[in-house]
């Protein structure tokens, strides 16, 4: 059986099970309703004669005297009473002709013997009436119980009430009630009632198979737009029976949904990693993005946006803009006039409250002239301007350098001549006297100073080949300590080293490097001449880099040559060369690092930032390291 068919046939049946216990609820609706009607008919009956009775007796008997006292004369008078009076007789007469469910009338006595039956020919019988089972009972019973009591054996139920005098019962009145009487009665509703469940019943059957087939014919439909958004049609290769079942309309769109769900869970797989590589990406931007949806919700928040706006990321994404940028800041009221007059901008500075200043940048982003989103860039200024500086200074050296480059090899050519002809002169004039020879000798010497700095001019501006290889940053640092001693001592500074106990890899040249952080502890050492501390710290930053910070207690540098301490040859040392901190400089770019200061009046913090090894290379570095240690 196909499973279109299995579905229409549950949805038909289970329509015609509701529709099936509604019909029956209504029939004993019907059929309790009925009884109600009958027992209060009844109850109605019994107190017509009741009234009709007390009526009789107490007109006969107040004209007649009778021994109240004896019992047999009592029931005499009163049975004679009620056999005599017409009115009494009439009405059991009418009830037993006229209603519809009563069997018989009687009034007993208090032995339940016949006073008036409507069956005249009990009256002459001497005996007792028999024990009928309360009508009450069926009417307060349940459902199976008055469905059996009319579609049983025919029985006869009554209804009681008793007649007193002076406060004592004497007798009672008893309406007798067919079960054959209720059945004909019910027969015709019940019949109607009957006819009409099974119309409905059938109908509703007709109409949910009608419906629920009608319901499923989408399926076809939804077939196509799965086909869509899988990129194919339904492979018809694929095994046409599934557990015995034929694969129909239902079971097409099922195999196709599993399909989507597959490729579902393959994008979000792909979605997964891309994810997690824009997360590490986006971890190490320096600059804030967010990317906000049409809705100006943020969907994409960078870490270094939460330096920028103050708020943390978990508050930002899949909230609206104003719920974490304020209209109070001037960085919020930036933002938000750019959302609601849809005005992009371009690199506007703005400064905040504490006195940093940042470059906003917003654009919208738009597709066939909708717009379906927004880009905001957030930039600190003061790190624009700085890179912008690092920049203008590499340019100066490298014009510097080749500047330099060709001074050197126009002014090496005319110092080796001279030498040449110097000696030439010392060999002509041997038996010269002393003070043309301390000339002499003056001016070779000053010539051999000249040779040297055009020498190191020569080699600042030449071309390095890097011997790069692994080591461990911690023992450069110890090296340069233990060079920069013997002058620390002699200036009277303490140098003090914090290394961190696990390995600081990175791949250098250890010669230039060492060099180049020795350059920068010298230059510390005599910034202090009345001695102190300088401090040497290694690790890792918040951005992955391996960071060096040689901190002194000097006097600082002086604001007005602060951007020229990296210049070739310029130094505020007398007696400084002026190329250890531009040959730092150098050695830094080489190795794709960088090198920054911090400056006042109580000290100076120079800090140098290396690359670490990539994941593979650091692995490799720790084995060594640990075979050195064995």
């Amino acid at each position: 059986m196909r499973l279109k068919t299995k579905l229409v046939l549950a949805i038909s049946g289970m329509v015609m099970v509701v529709v099936a216990a509604f019909s029956t609820i209504y029939i004993s609706q019907i059929v309790r309703q009925r009884i109600n009607e009958t027992y209060n008919d009844a109850d109605f009956v019994a107190h017509q004669i009741f009234h009709a009775t007390r009526e009789a007796l107490e007109l006969d008997l107040s004209n007649t005297r009778i021994d109240t006292k004896n019992p047999k004369a009592f029931r005499a008078a009163v049975q004679e009473t009620l056999q005599t009076d017409p009115g009494l007789n009439s009405l059991l007469q009418a009830i037993v002709g006229y209603s519809p469910t009563v069997y018989d009338v009687a009034i007993a006595g208090a032995d339940g013997r016949p006073l008036l039956h409507s069956d005249p020919e009990l009256l002459n019988k001497d005996s007792v009436l028999p024990e009928r089972e309360n009508f009450r009972d069926v009417r307060d019973g349940g459902i199976r119980r008055q469905l059996k009591t009319v579609y049983g054996e025919p029985r006869v139920y009554e209804i009681v009430m008793t007649l007193e005098r002076d406060g004592a019962p004497f007798g009672s009145i008893r309406v007798g009630i067919s079960t054959v009487f209720l059945k004909r009665e019910l027969a015709p509703i019940l019949n109607r009632a009957m006819v009409l469940s099974g119309v409905a019943i059938l109908l509703s059957l007709l109409l949910a198979a009608g419906l629920s087939n009608l319901a499923l014919k989408p399926l076809e439909l939804i077939g196509r737009r799965l086909d869509l958004m899988t990129g194919g049609p339904f492979d018809s290769g694929e095994p046409a029976e599934r557990e015995g079942q034929s694969v129909d309309e239902v079971g097409a769109v099922n195999t196709k949904i599993n399909r989507l769900g597959r490729q579902i869970r393959d994008v979000k797989e792909v979605f997964s990693a891309l994810k997690e590589n824009l997360d590490q990406i986006m971890a190490n931007l320096q600059d804030g993005l967010v990317l906000f949806t049409r809705d100006a919700r943020a969907i994409l928040v960078s870490a270094a946006v939460e330096r920028f706006v103050g708020v943390p990321r978990s508050q930002m994404l899949g909230h609206n803009v104003g719920e974490f940028f304020s209209d109070q800041t001037r960085l919020g009221r930036t933002v938000l006039d750019a959302f609601e007059f849809h005005q992009p901008l371009v690199q506007r500075d703005v400064e905040m409250e504490d006195g940093r200043r940042i470059q906003v940048s917003f654009d919208f982003i738009e597709e066939a002239g909708e717009q379906i989103g927004a880009l905001m860039t957030l930039r600190d200024a003061e790190s624009v301007r700085r890179i912008e500086d690092e920049i203008e200074l590499s340019h100066r050296l490298a014009a510097i350098g080749r500047l330099a480059s060709g001074v050197g090899h126009e002014v090496k050519n005319p110092i080796n001549a001279i030498v040449v002809h110097l000696e030439v002169l010392r060999q002509k004039l041997q038996h010269a006297d002393p003070d043309t020879r301390r000339h002499m000798d003056v001016i070779g010497s000053e010539i051999q100073r000249l040779d040297r700095v055009v020498q190191m001019l020569v080699d600042f501006t030449r071309p390095v080949e890097l011997r790069l290889a692994e080591t461990d940053l911690r023992r450069l640092v110890s090296e340069v300590v233990m060079l920069a001693g013997p002058d620390a001592e002699r200036h009277g500074v303490n140098i003090v080293r914090r290394l961190p106990e696990e390995t600081l890899p990175v791949k250098v040249d250890a010669d230039l490097m060492k060099q180049a952080i020795l350059n920068v502890v010298l230059n510390g050492v005599q910034a202090m001449p009345n001695g102190g501390t300088l401090t040497i710290e290694a690790a890792h930053d918040e951005n992955g880099l391996t960071q060096i910070d040689v901190r002194d207690e000097g006097g600082g540098i002086a604001e007005d040559v602060r951007d020229k301490i990296y210049n070739l040859y310029f130094s505020t040392k007398k007696g400084g060369t002026g190329i250890g901190l531009a040959m730092t400089y150098k050695v830094m770019q080489l190795h794709n690092g960088s090198i920054g200061f911090e400056s006042s009046p109580r000290g100076t913090a120079f800090t140098l930032r290396l690359p670490l090894l990539e994941p593979a290379d650091e692995a490799a570095m720790r084995a060594v390291s640990a075979m050195e240690r064995q």
